[in-house]
């Protein structure tokens, strides 16, 4: 027997094993068990932005998810490498607090900006300066992983209400 003459079948059996597992999967259609055939999440993210840190090694991050699908989806996890650790934080009177989760309605919005829900770095690695876009993956419960770029703006930034 010449070298590799079985390799070959076994190639082709990994393959179809691979093209076998692959129709299996899930390919993020839109259709949702739980929402009777409805349409699932449909998230997009706009007005994302870092104001330039103050704070060697703390930033904040503000975005909007528009979810225009018919079933709700739930933002539950935050990533960067700019940071050790991204969290969820809101608002209420004044005082923040970590959440778990934001919620991001069917046919509605997540609205995370200033003197509210937020996105909060800590453990910045390097202070990223204004001009940069820095990368953040959102996880979703329903729609998986997203990512965006936050360009970072001015301190002072604020941004035009629409």
């Amino acid at each position: 027997m010449r070298p590799g003459a079985r390799r070959a079948p076994l190639a082709g059996g990994a393959l179809l094993l691979a093209l076998a597992l692959a129709g299996c999967s899930d390919s993020g259609s839109d259709s949702d068990p739980g929402s009777g055939g409805g349409s699932g999440p449909k998230l997009s993210v706009g007005g994302a932005y870092m104001p330039q840190p103050l704070a060697a090694d703390m930033a904040a991050g503000f975005l909007t998810v528009t979810n225009k699908g018919g079933t709700d989806d739930t933002l539950t996890g935050v990533s960067s490498a700019l940071a050790e650790k991204v969290t969820l934080h809101e608002t209420v009177d004044r005082s923040m607090r970590e959440v778990r989760e934001f919620p991001v309605p069917a046919g509605g919005r997540l609205r995370l900006a200033s003197g509210g829900s937020h996105l909060m770095f800590e453990g910045v690695r390097r202070k990223p300066e204004q001009g940069e876009k820095v990368p953040v993956e959102l996880t979703f419960e329903k729609s998986g992983t997203l990512t965006v770029r936050l360009p970072v703006k001015s301190a002072t930034y604020q941004p035009r209400e629409r």
